[in-house]
């Protein structure tokens, strides 16, 4: 089992004497609550995506043809902003 040196090196850290044992001392407490619920049977528990029961509604999925549903330039540009030669115009952003 690693110790509070080996995670200090992992990391890169430099721990005070008090702070590793106040790191040392939470790393305990989850290490119990970790063995705790080892002892939990969850042999016939289904995994659970989310905890609320709720189903995800989709649509069904059906193919369509896009050259049905083309818009115009001027509808597309029409709620722009600003537009210049046909095409949307934006702030520029390089120098």
């Amino acid at each position: 089992m690693l110790d509070i040196s080996d995670y200090e090196k992992m990391a890169k850290l430099s721990l005070p004497e008090d702070e590793r044992a106040w790191v040392s001392n939470c790393a305990d407490i989850l290490t119990n609550s970790f063995e705790e619920l080892e002892k939990v049977d969850t042999k016939t528990v289904e995994p659970l995506v989310t905890v609320l029961d709720i189903r995800n509604v989709m649509r069904e999925d059906i193919a369509t043809d896009a050259t049905t549903k083309l818009v115009s330039r001027e509808e597309l540009l029409s709620n722009a902003p600003e537009q210049y030669d046909g095409y949307f115009q934006v702030p520029k952003t390089l120098d």
